[in-house]
Order: C-alpha cells, then structure tokens, then sequence
C-alpha cells in the first residue's frame, strides 16, 4: 500500500470518511492522477507535476483540499480559505456533507486547465 493510501485509511473519523470521499471523487474525475505522499501528506499529482493535496487537520477539525494555483482560480472563490497563506488557498470541510461535489469538481477541473496553460512547476 502506497504511504499516501496509509494516511488516508489510519485517519480517525470523521477525517478518514472525508478523505476517501474526497479521494473517490477526484479519482473518478481524473483518472491520470498519481497519489502521492508528500510532506507525510496525500499529494495529487498530474503529469509528474503537484496538482492538489488533502490534509486533515485534526486539531482544527476539518479536511482541506488546497491548490498552489489559486491565485489564478475565478471560480467559487467565495469556497476558498487563504488562513494566513501566501499561495495556497483550500476548499475547508468538517463533515462529509459539507462536500460540494458540484464546487470540488468545478474548482478541480479550473486548476487541471491552468495546468495545460503551464502555471504549474515541476516539484
């Protein structure tokens, strides 16, 4: 088992259900994504190059989805959380139905395109 799949599935609840959820659903929208464990966190990766990570902050008590492009992100931007980052924004849930797949997947499918346009480095 990949390290990335072992963070997910030692999580406790309600933050292991959320990461799975959250796992499905980007999987079956991006079939080509490679997870990865970086920083001892799940990092998706497309085309060898980070696309988005999920981290669950058990102290604070929700699951982030965060994007390195969110400065070029104009869709559901009202959704993203900034906490005192400089690059990095996330859509934030506490429970399982908070995930809204339609905003996820939009927002998901935002920062796969400003990947093909090359806003994305090679980490």
């Amino acid at each position: 088992m990949k390290p990335a799949e072992e963070y997910i599935l030692n999580q406790p609840e309600p933050f292991k259900s959320m990461l799975l959820h959250l796992q499905i659903l980007i999987e079956g929208a991006f079939p080509t994504v490679d997870l990865r464990c970086k920083w001892r966190i799940p990092v998706y990766y497309l085309d060898d190059k980070p696309f988005c990570y999920l981290n669950a902050s058990h102290k604070k008590g929700f699951v982030d989805v965060a994007f390195w492009v969110s400065a070029h992100l104009t869709k559901y931007t009202e959704f993203l959380v900034t906490e005192n980052r400089k690059v990095v924004k996330s859509l934030r849930y506490f429970s399982v139905d908070e995930i809204n797949e339609k905003i996820l997947l939009t927002v998901l499918e935002e920062a796969h395109q400003l990947k093909d346009k090359g806003f994305y480095k090679r980490k």
